[in-house]
């Protein structure tokens, strides 16, 4: 018998914590975690030419071109980590590189989607409280003093300026949200409340993946 792969995409806009819940997710199933925002950050930190253009466009608050995520993603889903499955955070952004990923999952298993939601004046509030290490860039738990992994300072992300989370929200709203639209009308779609405590998001997004997984393994079940 034959198993299942587990391809997951976790949606949600920024500040839901899509990011923490997909982590969690990979880890629990011991498949990788695909986050474009860190691939992305590494090559910003590397300072190639194509990293210091999207370290450029996220400290603005906007988002790197279809093209280039789509390039990322396609090599990073081609590994062989990724045969059994994994958990897609930030990506896909866009209702054109949803598309781009059908393309890529073709002769793959279906893509199980949920998508974490929370009010935006939650949103708000989460992002422009948000810190991480000025030292090694790790993300800070709540109430904590220093970075948790070298004890380095903690300071605001430079996009998580009060107009930056703004204009991030608006371009989530005009570009990202869509594909919740996009995807709602498969019944590989979910969708969890993300205002609750983090455990009790985690246990959701468990449940609703475990539903969704043994719909797509029964026979004759839609993709």
């Amino acid at each position: 018998m034959s198993t299942v792969a587990l391809n997951v995409i976790v949606l949600g806009p920024p500040g839901a914590g899509k990011g923490t819940q997909a982590a969690r997710l990979a880890r629990s199933r011991g498949i990788p975690q695909v986050s474009t925002g860190d691939i992305l950050r590494e090559a910003a930190q590397a300072g190639t030419e194509i990293g210091r253009q999207a370290k450029a466009i996220m400290d603005r608050g906007e988002l790197v071109s279809d093209e280039v995520v789509i390039g990322i993603m396609r090599e990073r889903l081609d590994r062989a980590d990724a045969r059994l499955g994994f958990v897609l955070d930030g990506f896909p952004r866009t209702v054109a590189q949803a598309g781009a990923l059908d393309g890529l999952m073709a002769g793959r298993d279906p893509l199980l989607v949920v998508d974490i939601e929370v009010p935006e004046s939650e949103l708000v509030r989460r992002l422009s409280a948000r810190l991480i290490c000025r030292d090694c860039g790790v993300n800070a738990a709540d109430r904590e003093a220093a970075c948790r992994s070298c004890k380095g300072p903690l300071v605001q992300r430079a996009d998580d300026s009060d107009n930056v989370v703004r204009e991030r929200l608006a371009v989530y709203r005009r570009q990202s949200a869509p594909l919740v639209a996009y995807y709602r009308v498969r019944p590989t779609f979910r969708a969890v409340n993300g205002s609750q405590a983090p455990d009790e998001v985690f246990n959701d997004l468990v449940a609703a993946v475990g539903d969704l997984a043994a719909g797509v393994a029964k026979p004759g079940a839609p993709s």
